[in-house]
């Protein structure tokens, strides 16, 4: 499966998931929550700079910067107890790690809909992918504009 609009690392990941049995799906989601990067320093003691994803169920939070080259960087957090929300924010931290803030901003707001999980897990935690996603794209957004 190609699409130009979603970038390799994400596209890998889809695919990935695509070429499961829909039963070995969620174990793949609970592998990604397991490989969520840790906060930096800058960020896990300074709790008050990150957004909270109230589309999840789960506290998610997040930030994200855009460096003077529009390289993104996305550092999100979640429950360890929360596995299906880790899985879906460590995909799109590694997804989105490293790509242009336009790369970033073409990613297709209802991607967590195309990694085939929509039988594995309940709407209301797709719905909260796909509020991390949104919450990321307008901090991208927001912090292109004041470069």
């Amino acid at each position: 499966m190609t699409d130009t609009a979603l970038p390799e690392a994400l596209a890998d990941i889809r695919d990935d998931f695509l070429a499961l049995e829909q039963s070995d799906r969620l174990q793949l989601l609970l592998e990604f929550s397991q490989e969520l990067p840790e906060l930096p320093e800058r960020y896990a003691d300074h709790p008050d700079l990150l957004e909270r994803v109230v589309e999840c169920q789960s506290p998610v939070f997040l930030f994200v910067e855009v460096d003077e080259d529009r390289v993104v960087r996305v550092f999100l957090t979640a429950p360890r107890e929360s596995p299906t929300t880790r899985g879906f924010a460590s995909i799109l931290a590694q997804g989105l790690a490293g790509l242009t803030v336009e790369q970033v901003l073409a990613v297709p707001s209802d991607f967590p809909l195309e990694i085939g999980l929509t039988e594995a897990v309940s709407p209301l935690r797709l719905r909260g992918m796909i509020g991390m996603l949104g919450r990321i794209q307008r901090q991208v957004k927001e912090k292109s504009a004041a470069l």
